[in-house]
């Protein structure tokens, strides 16, 4: 079987438990497309240029199959994931190339969805589920000896923001049980990973039901000045007990997590102190945005004002000095005019984001906005807005990323450069990449031998010049996670 991943980090994750089932059944991985009797694309949906892509590589794969059938050797094709889910009869009908086709809950019939396939019949599973969470089943990294992994904690969304296919291809919210989380965390933990990233739709709405004691708990409280469209739900163990449970397991493991909602940030915010006492979990947060107008706001259905949003980054840059926040934006949403356009561009100014993700906004069917809302603003509109977007945040990114030049970051060493063999990369604890060179250096345990950082290392560098995206630094020496918070 032939693997290819699209879209996000959910897909990733979805990728490695489909390929743990796969792999159970008998089936063995390849790196090369034409050794494959299977060719399966993880797809997304989330805009239109994701499902582009998928189209252009089916078209690429019709050559391939063509060829194997003169050959008389059989190949399947396979769509899963939300592009499988939104999208099943076009899939099955467009040029009859596609043999199988599996939603996001659908996984675990995709050993007898691909024996329907042989017997030459096409073959769909798109039924979401309100209780598939893959809990018994571990992942495969599909990076063996990598140094970081992701953890999916939850699946689906029930936040139905106006803009958003996900609630339609991933389904409504539901949590995997804390239990069978920790036993994953220990497996990467054993296996050397260094940083693990607990992921979800929504990850700070988690609610574990499993366990009968913690179901009578009562329903949390939304942070000051934001509302939701459904009810706050009571019971289960909440997402403050999870991530200090991860934290524990292995103090020289970073913990980071997306993507949260700020909804559920509330003012007593356990979270917040957890992550401000806890030195393995990561200084970052994610905190989408979408658009700094309240009027483009609400009709996204965010539940909450350009106010509430602004108290709450101070709020968080309060509990914890010197968080690094990222953040997601559209531009060009249903209705939006230039002071809308404008307001967004202040937000960026105020906030100082040090990562981004901006995109024109791009209409999918069944979401609120296709449904009630006009896609009125033009292209070449939503362009030029998205390119000041990026142009502004750009320069916020760059000054906050330049108020590092002269400090000592913790960096855990991923690899070599892209761009260079003779120097060596990783991320910070804000997740911002940082460049050095491989060098020899000293370890802080006091090694009398000088030693060369290794991938899943922790290093101190000093850092000498900063980008918008990237800071470079000099190495000063080798040392632990533990270690480095003693020291701070």
């Amino acid at each position: 079987v032939y693997l290819e991943t699209y879209g996000c980090q959910m897909n990733v994750n979805d990728t490695e438990i489909a390929w743990a089932i796969l792999q159970k059944n008998g089936y063995t991985r390849t790196k090369e497309l034409d050794e494959a009797d299977v060719i399966l694309l993880v797809t997304c949906s989330v805009r239109e240029k994701a499902e582009q892509a998928i189209w252009n590589r089916l078209r690429h794969l019709k050559a391939l199959k063509a060829r194997r059938q003169q050959a008389r050797i059989p190949l399947r094709i396979g769509i899963l994931g939300c592009m499988a889910e939104r999208l099943k009869e076009e899939i099955l009908h467009r040029e009859k190339l596609v043999d199988i086709v599996a939603g996001p809950d659908a996984y675990r019939d995709l050993p007898r969805l691909l024996a329907v396939a042989e017997s030459v019949e096409q073959a769909a599973n798109v039924l979401l589920s309100l209780d598939e969470t893959y809990a018994d089943i571990l992942p495969v990294q599909t990076s063996a000896g990598g140094t970081t992994a992701f953890v999916s904690i939850m699946r689906g969304c029930d936040n139905m923001c106006s803009y958003c296919i996900v609630p339609f291809t991933r389904g409504r919210e539901r949590s995997r049980p804390i239990a069978s989380i920790l036993q994953e965390v220990r497996m990467l933990s054993d296996q050397g990973v260094k940083e693990v990233t607990l992921l979800g739709q929504n990850v700070n709405s988690f609610r574990d039901m499993s366990e009968v004691q913690f179901q009578s708990a009562a329903a949390p409280v939304l942070s000051r000045g934001f509302s939701t469209v459904y009810k706050a739900k009571p019971g289960g163990l909440r997402f403050a007990h999870l991530l200090d449970q991860v934290s524990r397991i292995d103090p020289e493991m970073r913990i980071r997590f997306t993507s949260p909602h700020p909804k559920d940030f509330p003012d007593e915010a356990s979270v917040l102190q957890l992550i401000q006492e806890r030195h393995n979990i990561c200084k970052q947060l994610h905190l989408p945005a979408q658009s700094g107008s309240t009027r483009v706001l609400e009709a996204m259905r965010r539940g909450y004002t350009r106010e509430a949003y602004l108290e709450l980054v101070h709020h968080v840059r309060e509990s914890i000095p010197g968080v690094s926040l990222s953040s997601d934006f559209i531009a060009g949403f249903c209705g939006e005019t230039e002071e809308d356009h404008q307001q967004t561009l202040s937000l960026l100014r105020e906030v100082h984001y040090n990562v981004g993700f901006l995109f024109a906004y791009s209409m999918r069917q069944k979401t609120r906005a296709y449904h009630r809302l006009q896609d009125d603003v033009p292209a070449d509109i939503k362009q030029r807005r998205l390119e000041e977007l990026i142009t502004v945040f750009r320069e916020e990114a760059a000054r906050a990323n330049e108020a590092m030049v002269g400090q000592s970051q913790l960096v855990l060493v991923e690899g070599p450069s892209k761009r260079s063999a003779s120097e060596l990369c990783g991320r910070n604890d804000g997740n911002i990449k940082v460049i050095f060179p491989d060098a020899e250096t000293e370890d802080a345990a006091g090694c009398e031998a000088p030693v060369r950082a290794q991938p899943g290392d922790y290093v101190l560098v000093k850092v000498t010049s900063a980008s918008s995206q990237t800071l470079k630094g000099v190495l000063l020496c080798r040392t632990t996670l533990s270690r480095s918070a003693a020291c701070h």
